[in-house]
């Protein structure tokens, strides 16, 4: 977002890089255009670039409403599309070759009650990685999808992330650091993987595979697990998940 650029721009140049921004709504596609537009004049033609752009409403499907559902659907799958189509069909107009890195999650596996609308709209993008690494590979466009698991977020302290991941049993014991993301990033954007396209990259000790069914125990609905109450009373999923932490 555009308060966000100065933090982002700082830190690259503090890097020794140079950074350009642009605000964009990733839902529209001629804003998208346009800021490849202003990138590429002040920077020149981009080589790489991230579909990082996400909206999550947290509650249960039959509390959500079309507009949610639209609103997360529209920044994460169609903002990944618009993007992606931008940055290929310059980089095939022009016959330069390129990477794209999308950002996905590990309910595309699992499946994700309480963020149905997120879940879903993460396995589109999962599935566009899948169909446009095979169209534009003979154009040397390559599609990846990161997966991150628990790591460091600015909203998020130590000690919290501490307590959700001693909870939720990762299997790697630990939550990840965040160079661990970049290499992986930086390894699948890079020539070293020149070969390697639609690959789903998971980076998370090794949590999600233990998400498959368990022999006995007792089934608790979802709306008593994240602790909301019955259907058709207001609540602030937001709030509840700051409680229960």
């Amino acid at each position: 977002g555009p308060m966000a650029d100065p933090i982002i721009a700082k830190m690259v140049e503090d890097l020794g890089g140079r950074a350009v921004t642009a605000a964009v709504d990733v839902r529209d596609p001629d804003q998208v255009a346009a800021a490849f537009d202003k990138v590429e004049a002040e920077a020149g033609p981009i080589d790489v670039f991230l579909n990082n752009a996400a909206g999550n409403i947290p509650g249960l499907a039959e509390d959500l409403s079309p507009r949610a559902f639209k609103a997360v659907v529209g920044i994460v799958l169609e903002g990944a599309y618009y993007c992606s189509r931008e940055f290929a069909r310059r980089a095939i107009g022009s016959g330069r070759s390129g990477a794209i890195l999308n950002i996905g999650a590990h309910t595309v596996w699992t499946g994700g009650p309480g963020q149905a609308l997120s879940a879903a709209a993460k396995a589109g993008v999962h599935n566009l990685t899948l169909s446009l690494a095979v169209e534009w590979a003979p154009y040397g466009i390559r599609v990846h999808t990161l997966v991150p698991g628990m790591f460091p977020q600015n909203d998020l302290k130590v000690d919290v992330i501490e307590s959700i991941c001693a909870r939720s049993g990762i299997p790697g014991g630990r939550w990840g650091r965040l160079q661990e993301l970049a290499w992986a990033a930086t390894y699948m954007c890079s020539p070293f993987a020149n070969y390697v396209s639609g690959e789903i990259f998971v980076v998370d000790g090794a949590n999600w595979q233990q998400r498959g069914p368990m022999p006995g125990g007792t089934f608790t609905p979802v709306r008593d697990q994240l602790g909301y109450p019955p259907f058709g009373e207001p609540y602030d999923p937001v709030a509840i998940a700051k409680k229960a932490l």
